[in-house]
């Protein structure tokens, strides 16, 4: 790729989009991206002053108009979907329909000189037993809506031509398209804000990865193209393999009234219980930087400044 190129950035309003668009428009890359703005357009503000970059209001699933704007790209980051297993269960097809559907749209009116640079979830590796490392090579075996269908979006990504995969672990940090729903936010919000935390299947594990390493290491996949393409890479931190109980005290290092009670009250519908090897990543020449004791702290600050819900009276 030339040292500015035009990507296409799908879903760029979410909370990976908008860091992402940040990423590459600091390293001197043109930016189109596309959302429908079902969260709203202030997350995007700051980009408005940048000359490269430009926002197009669409839905990916409208098929001639996503061939006209994937026409302009040199690179499509398609990020669009309907995420986690709650907001796939609650409507289906939606979910089969943005996740799946409209990566077929993308792939179908690409040409192959066109790199795609794809997120999937390393949840797709689905039941383990959280004691040997899952590599790029163990079996997808996802069981929620959700994990189905971005990994039948990636192999058919990956049985086309010119195209990165990135199985990503769980991610943390701030955005300006905030997510509480996810691990390590939810339990940094729960001690800022409440001073307490139920937790079940304490022992479950997971693997973590900020925010703004999963944005530099799709500016790496970029960069390094012709020797990535065609594999999929497991993103994660090496550091950061950690059952839920290990986070919650690491969260509690940072916050030390935080009262953790480990309860078997529920369950993972997703049944996410792995350790995952970044080595392939590594081999690649990228690797996860930020910690968690560089990322809890971020968090407390920013739950400073978003305040009390206005739903709340304390």
């Amino acid at each position: 790729m030339t040292s500015s190129t035009t990507v296409l950035i799908t879903g760029v309003a979410g909370y990976l989009g908008t860091v992402i668009a940040e990423h590459f428009l600091d390293a001197g890359h043109r930016v189109i991206g596309v959302d429908n703005l079902s969260f709203g357009s202030a997350q995007l503000n700051h980009l408005c002053a940048q000359d490269n970059f430009n926002f197009v209001r669409e839905e990916v699933r409208n098929e001639a108009a996503m061939a006209t704007l994937v026409k302009k790209a040199d690179v499509i980051i398609p990020l669009a979907a309907v995420v986690g297993m709650p907001a796939c269960l609650r409507d289906p097809w939606l979910a089969e329909s943005v996740n799946l559907e409209a990566i077929r749209i993308i792939n179908r009116v690409r040409s192959s000189s066109q790199l795609v640079i794809y997120p999937n979830t390393n949840s797709g590796y689905g039941v383990k037993s959280g004691t040997s490392f899952c590599t790029e090579e163990t079996p997808l075996e996802p069981i929620s809506i959700y994990g189905k269908t971005k990994c039948q979006a990636e192999l058919e990504l990956l049985n086309s031509s010119n195209t990165i995969t990135l199985r990503l672990a769980t991610v943390f940090g701030m955005s300006p398209r905030m997510r509480l729903d996810l691990l390590v936010n939810h339990f940094v919000y729960a001690a800022v804000t409440d001073g307490y935390l139920v937790i079940f299947e304490k022992d479950f594990k997971r693997n973590f990865v900020h925010v703004r390493d999963v944005a530099d290491c799709m500016l790496h996949c970029l960069t390094n193209a012709p020797r990535m393409i065609g594999r999929p890479y497991n993103v994660g931190l090496e550091s950061a393999n950690l059952s839920k109980a290990e986070l919650a005290m690491k969260v509690k290092e940072f916050v030390p009234n935080f009262y953790v009670n480990f309860s078997e009250v529920g369950t993972d519908p997703d049944k996410r219980n792995y350790i995952v090897s970044n080595q392939r990543l590594r081999e690649a020449g990228f690797e996860a930087r930020r910690t968690l004791d560089i990322g809890i702290p971020e968090l407390i600050k920013g739950y400073r400044l978003i305040g009390r819900s206005p739903l709340k009276n304390a």
